[in-house]
C-alpha cells in the first residue's frame, strides 16, 4: 500500500545497518527515498535495486557529512532539482573506540566531525526549505552511549549526547512551524559495528536477553514520520531491550 503520496525522505548513512533498514521501511511505507552514502557505493546500489524491485522510489546521493561545503553543494543542488524534503533522518555516523588515555586526537576529531558536526552540515542546508513548507519531520539517531556513556567511547558518547541536546533545542525552534524533531537512541543492534563485540560481553546488560534488529529501529522511524506522530516532538525514544 502506498501511504505517503509524494512525500520525500532523505536517510543519511543508508547503505548499511540501521540506515539501510530505515530506508527500506520508509520506502515500504510509500515515501520517496533519497538514500545517502559516502564510501559504500556497491551497498547503496544494492539498496537501490532492492527498493526498485519492490516497486518503491529511490534516488542515491553521495557526499561526505563531515565536509560542510560538500554537504551544502550537494543538498542545495538536489533541492533545486527536486524540491524540499518532507522528512530528514540523520543516521550516518562512525565509531573509533579506545580508552580515553589512549585516544588519538585524530580519532576524537573524526568522530565529532562526522557524528556531531554532521548534524549541522546536513540539516542547515535543508532547514529553510522545510520551514517554508511549515510541515515535516526530522529524526536524529543517537545511541544508548549518548544517554549513559560507555567505556572506550568517550568520543562517541560525547557526539551522541550532543545530538540529543541539539535535537531537543531544534524541536523548540521548529514546533510553531508544525515540524517535529525527535531522536531515536538505539541500544545494541545487530549491525557490523556490534558484531565486533563478543555476545557474552553484551547480553548480561540487556534485560530482554537479546540483541535488537535494525528493523525494530526502522519501525519507530516510520511511525515518527507518520501523521499519527504529529503531536510528538522533542523526545528521545530508546530502542534498547530495557537497558536503563
Amino acid at each position: 500500500m502506498r501511504l505517503a503520496g509524494e512525500k520525500k525522505v532523505i536517510v543519511t548513512g543508508a547503505s548499511r545497518g540501521i540506515g539501510r533498514a530505515i530506508a527500506l521501511a520508509v520506502s515500504e511505507a510509500g515515501y520517496h527515498v533519497t538514500a545517502h552514502y559516502f564510501q559504500g557505493k556497491e551497498a547503496a546500489e544494492s539498496l537501490e535495486k532492492e527498493i526498485l524491485k519492490k516497486g518503491g522510489s529511490i534516488k542515491l546521493i553521495r557526499f561526505d557529512i563531515s565536509n560542510r561545503e560538500d554537504c551544502r553543494e550537494k543538498l542545495e543542488k538536489w533541492q533545486e532539482e527536486n524540491g524540499a524534503f518532507w522528512g530528514i533522518i540523520c543516521n550516518a555516523g562512525i565509531i573509533a573506540d579506545d580508552v580515553f588515555p589512549a585516544m588519538s586526537p585524530d580519532n576524537w576529531d573524526r568522530v565529532l566531525r562526522t557524528n556531531l558536526d554532521g548534524f549541522y552540515n546536513v540539516l542547515f542546508p535543508l532547514i529553510m526549505p522545510l520551514c517554508r513548507k511549515k510541515q515535516g519531520r526530522i529524526i536524529t539517531i543517537s545511541s544508548v552511549s549518548g544517554i549513559m556513556g560507555n567505556r572506550g567511547q568517550v568520543n562517541y558518547s560525547a557526539a551522541k549526547a550532543g545530538i540529543i541536546g541539539a535535537t531537543k533545542a531544534l524541536a523548540v525552534e521548529l514546533a510553531s512551524r508544525s515540524i517535529t524533531v525527535n531522536c531515536i537512541a538505539p541500544g545494541i543492534i545487530d549491525t557490523e559495528m556490534s558484531r565486533e563485540v563478543p555476545p557474552d560481553m553484551i547480553l548480561p546488560s540487556i534485560p530482554m536477553g537479546r540483541i535488537g534488529k535494525p528493523e525494530e529501529v526502522a519501525g519507530l522511524a516510520v511511525f515518527l514520520l507518520s501523521e499519527s506522530a504529529s503531536y510528538i516532538t522533542r523526545q528521545v525514544i530508546s530502542v534498547n531491550g530495557g537497558i536503563i
